[in-house]
């Protein structure tokens, strides 16, 4: 079984700072990944991982997902870029602490997009590390655009574009939040199941900090769009910020929201 599992941002960074990495929360993390690999050898894994307080405060101080036009533009994306693998690192060398095999594979180095849609990304690293049982690491990161100089890929774009070749079974995304809720409601309740009817009647809370990809609502269409293109994929968005929950779900436990198409 594959399954691509992204660590939101509001889970593994203080977003009411300046790059603020949850240093105790991402090595819980770890641990629980390192004991679900040792129950479940067959469990093929991709990481993927969002820039919280990183990245996406830099990249909301100089527009970068909209482009690079200027010199100071270009200034701004390499600012980005370094706070992208500033976060990356605290993330693989707390991976590599707990034994796990990680590897990271930056979209800035290997995907290409068109005016802000990734269009490409080099795949067969990727794969070769799946299969000889390592753990690739993606995560948001500024990318080359073909027509606007440098965008933003978040995660989901990224294992979007990766879904194409390499088929997980189930897409799980873990934040602080407990899944997507409803503001129709007083108080807001639990969604415990989002298809593409039920979307159209959702409203959502604007992102959290500087998120520059669009928060909870982009991430619930992307996922609605992957539900679309592979028919029996399981998705879920819930919380990892509960000790043991990311195990449980990692082992085939329901939590959170549901996304089906």
């Amino acid at each position: 079984m594959i399954t691509f599992l992204k660590l939101g941002g509001s889970v593994i960074t203080d977003k009411s700072g300046d790059s603020i990495a949850r240093r105790d929360t991402i090595r819980r993390i770890a641990a629980e990944i390192t004991e679900s690999r040792r129950a479940q050898p067959a469990m093929r894994l991709i990481l993927g991982h969002g820039s919280g307080s990183f990245g996406h405060t830099a990249a909301a101080k100089y527009g970068t997902r909209k482009g690079a036009f200027s010199p100071k533009d270009w200034q701004g994306a390499v600012e980005v870029w370094m706070a992208a693998r500033e976060l990356n690192s605290i993330v693989l060398e707390t991976l590599a602490a707990e034994g796990l095999p990680a590897v990271a594979f930056p979209p800035s180095a290997t995907a290409i997009s068109d005016n802000g849609k990734l269009i490409s990304m080099a795949i067969g690293p990727i794969q070769h590390a799946l299969d000889a049982g390592l753990l690739p690491v993606v995560y948001g990161d500024v990318v080359f655009d073909q027509q606007i100089g440098t965008s933003i890929a978040s995660t989901e774009e990224v294992f979007t574009l990766l879904s194409g070749s390499i088929k997980p079974e189930r897409l799980l995304l873990a934040g602080r939040a407990e899944g997507v809720y409803s503001l129709g409601s007083d108080p807001p309740e639990l969604i415990p199941e989002i298809t593409p009817g039920l979307r159209s009647k959702l409203q959502f809370k604007p992102p959290e900090g500087d998120d520059v990809t669009g928060g909870m609502a982009s991430k619930v269409d992307l996922c609605l769009e992957l539900a679309k293109a592979h028919p029996g994929l399981e998705i879920l968005i819930f919380s990892a910020d509960v000790p043991g929950e990311l195990q449980k779900v990692l082992a085939g436990a329901q939590s959170g929201t549901k996304i089906r198409a």
